[in-house]
């Protein structure tokens, strides 16, 4: 097993229209199929204020700033474009950094162009309204771009989860800085050098790479004018602080632990399809993986027994063999968390109904590999049911009424996603308006669309990406109150 070849063997922060010269501290970016140092990425602290400053200039310039809507519109549909057009590349890329298959970030590469349409389309539908206040009086409501974006990606998504944040940004007129983590800059830097192809100006779309410290430093920043962010929960409540600070914007997608449901009249055979998916895609490390599964007890046997046998099934293997479902995690670090978070559950009376260890496969001993894992009998306070996983493993849990379900599902302190199952359409509409979550799927799992709003409740996060919603968060309000006749004089003589 080879890592592929890459397209750069250092990656540097890209600002103001280039990439910078290498300085800073050198970071490895590592294969998680073979371990193999591949490239290597350069975290250089000057590169933040180079950044702000270029992006903040071309705020400012007739260039961009200066562009009606139709015109920016016209750039996005360009950038969907030469994104497609170079889909190997940046799904090799993708798997590079995250060890998802190959398969998978072709996907997300190749779909890419509808989000970037979608919010072409939306620039052009932003409009002015105006509210008369009396007869001689009126409001102009307007809406306007906040002006310097920081947009803090993850490891699991940086390019698929930062066009979620770019293509709105854009489409408001924002400039925008990605922050992809060190570790997972390569597509990035290339989305910022597609952006110069596809004609937005030098200054629209920078990279930063870097850390914590650079992360702060943008957040903090006086010309950041709002601060997008896709991480831990942890992590989020840091910036959400410091963003608070300096009352900047702040929208943040964070943790999930996300319930599953399955009612005893719901369709077996589909949900059991559905909830491998939505457990295992991305080998686990997704947001909105169901990585809790409830059934109710009159089917729970039957469910698992079925459950059990698909996920034995799925194949963990080379991210780049057409045949694999399940690729590596994407680091070392990864890795020993899921085993911790297992071996825990285990040594407190769970069960491991398949896998519950290190995966071994053959010509990559050196790589990050864990087996898809499904554990039943554990009690639902252990960490492993309550903590977000990031890797192959699912609990299942019975449960008798839907009461009971709902309590369960809704125990947690993460609110991003969850799903459930019935052929009862009252029922359907019931406990989709009492699952405290801000996406609920019903008969189906992990459908995302562009045109659907996408974001948490409780600790899973602040905001929405997706969706018209999501340029509003990009968007600041503006009132003009005009007078037209002679204005009362509330003293007189």
């Amino acid at each position: 097993m080879t890592s592929p070849t890459p397209t750069a063997e250092d990656y540097t922060s890209h600002t103001q229209g280039r990439r910078r010269e290498p300085a800073g501290t050198v970071v490895p970016l590592v294969d998680p199929a073979t371990g193999e140092v591949w490239a290597r990425a350069h975290q250089d602290p000057d590169a933040v204020d180079d950044a702000v400053r270029g992006a903040r200039e071309a705020f400012l310039a007739p260039s961009w700033g200066g562009l009606p809507a139709h015109a920016r519109a016209d750039l996005l549909y360009r950038l969907g474009d030469v994104l497609v057009a170079h889909t190997d590349e940046l799904a090799s890329l993708e798997t590079l950094a995250n060890g998802k298959p190959l398969a998978a970030t072709r996907g997300e590469v190749g779909a890419l162009a509808r989000w970037y349409r979608y919010f072409a389309a939306a620039a052009e539908t932003l409009e002015s309204r105006s509210r008369p206040l009396s007869g001689t009086a009126a409001a102009l409501i307007t809406h306007e771009p906040l002006g310097v974006v920081a947009a803090l990606t993850p490891f699991n998504g940086a390019l698929s989860l930062g066009s979620w944040k770019l293509a709105p940004a854009l489409a408001a007129g924002n400039t925008v800085i990605l922050k992809p983590p060190p570790q997972a800059p390569a597509s990035s830097v290339r989305l910022a050098e597609l952006a110069l192809e596809a004609g937005f100006p030098p200054g629209v779309v920078s990279v930063v790479i870097g850390g914590a410290e650079e992360g702060q430093r943008l957040v903090q920043h006086p010309d950041v004018a709002m601060v997008t962010f896709t991480g831990s929960t942890a992590v989020a409540r840091t910036l959400g602080a410091q963003a608070a600070a300096q009352m900047k914007r702040y929208v943040c997608e964070a943790g999930g632990k996300s319930a599953h449901i399955v009612f005893a009249d719901g369709d077996l055979d589909a949900a059991v399809i559905a909830a491998r998916q939505g457990a295992f895609s991305a080998a686990g490390q997704t947001c909105v993986a169901g990585s809790r599964i409830l059934v109710q007890r009159e089917v729970y046997e039957e469910f698992l027994t079925r459950y059990v046998d698909a996920v034995a099934r799925l194949r963990v293997g080379d991210p780049r063999d057409p045949r694999t479902h399940i690729g590596p995690v994407a680091s070392a670090a990864a890795v020993e968390r899921i085993e911790s978070l297992v071996d825990d559950a285990l040594s407190r009376g769970a069960k491991a109904a398949t896998g519950g260890r290190r995966a071994t496969v053959a010509d990559a001993e050196a790589g990050f590999w864990y087996e898809p894992t499904v554990l039943v009998d554990a009690d639902r306070e252990l960490a492993v049911c309550r903590e977000e996983v990031f890797g192959p493993v699912v609990t299942v849990h019975p449960f008798d009424t839907e009461d009971e379900a709902v309590a369960i599902a809704n125990s947690v302190e993460f609110g991003l996603a969850a799903g459930f199952w019935t052929a009862d359409s009252a029922r359907a509409h019931r406990v989709a308006k009492r699952l405290e979550a801000g996406v609920v799927w019903v008969n189906t799992y992990r459908l995302l669309h562009w045109s659907v709003p996408f974001g948490g409740y409780k600790q899973s996060g602040i905001g929405r990406e997706n969706g018209i919603e999501a340029v509003a968060e990009f968007l600041q309000t503006k009132s003009v109150i005009t007078e037209h006749g002679t204005p009362a004089d509330p003293f007189g003589d």
